[in-house]
């Protein structure tokens, strides 16, 4: 949408140029601050678009062949065309319906669920029971040689096959939506069974594509070293609006792991806030919405299309006006009145819409010997949304280059054809005109001297009926009389009645006339 409000006020037209009905015209030292090149090169731009326009306007698009035709040709080629003709039609229709399906699809932004599994892990340095037996020459010890742990948060997208295969790990999922602490699953907990992560060749969406931030709430109440602070946070840095996915060059909205150290000896709880990202945003919808939607969190258009299937389910539009709708008990108490215009719900939802709360994951950081004997990850299931693969599909066919390719190429052909078929129009005419001369020279020659004449008095605006006037009156339809003539015609009966009242006028009349 273009933005006015710094359009400059030199080009606004001056009070001079608003007087009369005419349209407003800029002041005249907006086109002088356009140096002489720039003004030959907006004069040939304007040229070459004048020229692109007549060309166009000239350019044959009929591909019907003239009737007639086929008494003029050998065989049977004008109704194989026709034939063909025929059965391009129908193909135009069903590539048209499935081309509209296909955008529809493509609009309709379908996105289905997925499982984004997050192992959360830690290492430790430097910690007192490592010193004992350790070479103090191995690590990099500050002037306090304080104790650091290293926290590692990972995240993959589980693939459909291992979702539908594990049984366990579907009702593992179910329990795990609620995004509590006793959410946390410790996968292999006698080192037995420890999980691998899955390694998806090819896979494109990252961790932090699901996430405008990442932030790491510590324990206030645990006595840490230093002047560490209770929070640490990573934003996503702020994309083009025009990019749907973050850049691929930049490293800080593209990662699957994210790491951080800090000091500390003793154990510490810390609960990572993953704040989501979805396109479109969904919404938690308030208990009066959400009974009739019957569903707790939406994205807007999803919420509008909703309360349109409900009007339409109860039959609340009006019946004169189709946008008026009568609210129910339901309706009423999300829109507070008894009827609402429908193109108003948009803005009248947007009060019952509260953002969706972050995902929020519970932590332990062990830095204890017996935990990191058998160090275990903690391995978190939550459901994001995705696009759906048929969307992808469809947009790698749609924006192909195999694929325009072949519509410039059916483009490049229907020219072809619509270029021959005038060629074969023209034909056909020059066909009938030696024909009919062949036929009757003379009376050929006397009629088509009269019609060029008649045309060229048309033209010159001379041109009036009868003999003297360059048309043949002595033709069979002048000749005949009734209703069916031509003197018996509409037409005829006004132009009399015209030039009646015309000779009637007085010439004061015909003078201011």
């Amino acid at each position: 949408m273009q933005q006015y409000r710094n359009y400059p006020q030199a080009n606004q037209p001056s009070p001079a140029a608003r007087r009369g009905p005419g349209p407003m015209v800029p002041a005249p030292h907006t086109a002088q601050s356009l140096n002489p090149a720039q003004l030959q090169q907006q004069q040939a731009a304007e040229a070459q678009k004048r020229d692109l326009g007549k060309r166009q306007a000239k350019k044959p698009t009929d591909k019907n062949l003239p009737d007639g035709v086929e008494s003029v040709v050998i065989g049977d080629g004008v109704e194989r065309y026709k034939a063909l003709r025929e059965v391009e039609r129908r193909l135009d229709a069903v590539m048209m319906k499935k081309r509209l399906d296909i955008q529809d699809s493509v609009n309709r932004n379908v996105q289905k669920q997925r499982t984004l599994r997050i192992w959360v892990s830690n290492t430790v340095e430097n910690q007192p029971w490592q010193q004992n037996g350790m070479s103090a020459d191995a690590f990099d010890f500050q002037a306090d040689n304080a104790a650091t742990y290293k926290v590692k948060i990972e995240g993959r997208l589980l693939p459909d096959d291992e979702e539908l295969d594990d049984p366990d790990a579907n009702k593992e999922n179910e329990g795990k939506r609620e995004e509590d602490s006793d959410a946390m699953d410790h996968d292999g907990q006698d080192g037995t069974n420890k999980p691998k992560k899955p390694q998806i060749p090819g896979q494109r969406t990252k961790f932090s594509h699901f996430f405008k931030s990442i932030k790491v709430e510590f324990d206030k109440n645990q006595d840490m070293q230093g002047e560490t602070p209770t929070y640490i946070e990573w934003a996503k840095p702020a994309q083009n609006p025009r990019q749907s996915v973050p850049s691929t060059n930049s490293n800080e909205a593209n990662f699957d792991c994210l790491e951080f150290e800090r000091s500390s000896d003793e154990n510490v709880n810390i609960t990572i806030n993953l704040v989501r990202d979805e396109s479109p945003e969904r919404f938690k919808l308030d208990k009066a919405l959400a009974d009739i939607l019957d569903t707790e969190e939406e994205d807007r258009a999803g919420v509008v299309m909703g309360i349109w299937e409900y009007v339409k389910a109860r039959g609340l539009q009006e019946d004169e006006e189709n946008r008026m709708v009568h609210c129910d008990d339901r309706l009423k108490q999300v829109f507070k009145k008894d009827t609402v215009f429908f193109p108003h719900i948009p803005s009248d939802i947007f009060p019952h819409l509260s953002p969706l709360p972050p995902h929020r994951i519970s932590y332990t950081i062990r830095v204890d010997k017996p935990y990191h004997d058998h160090p275990t990850p903690t391995i978190y299931d939550i459901r994001v949304p995705v696009h759906s693969p048929l969307r992808a599909a469809t947009l790698a066919l749609t924006q192909s280059p195999t694929h325009l390719h072949t519509l410039q190429r059916i483009a490049q052909l229907d020219d072809q054809l619509a270029i021959t078929v005038q060629a074969l129009a023209t034909e056909k005419a020059k066909h009938g005109f030696l024909t009919s001369m062949s036929r009757d020279p003379a009376r050929f020659v006397r009629r088509w001297v009269s019609s060029q004449k008649r045309d060229l008095e048309v033209l010159l605006g001379e041109g009036v009926r009868g003999v003297g006037g360059g048309e043949d009156g002595s033709a069979e339809e002048f000749r005949r009389g009734g209703r069916d003539g031509v003197w018996g015609g509409e037409l005829a009966r006004e132009s009399v009645a015209l030039w009646s009242s015309r000779r009637r006028a007085s010439p004061s009349r015909r003078a201011a006339g």
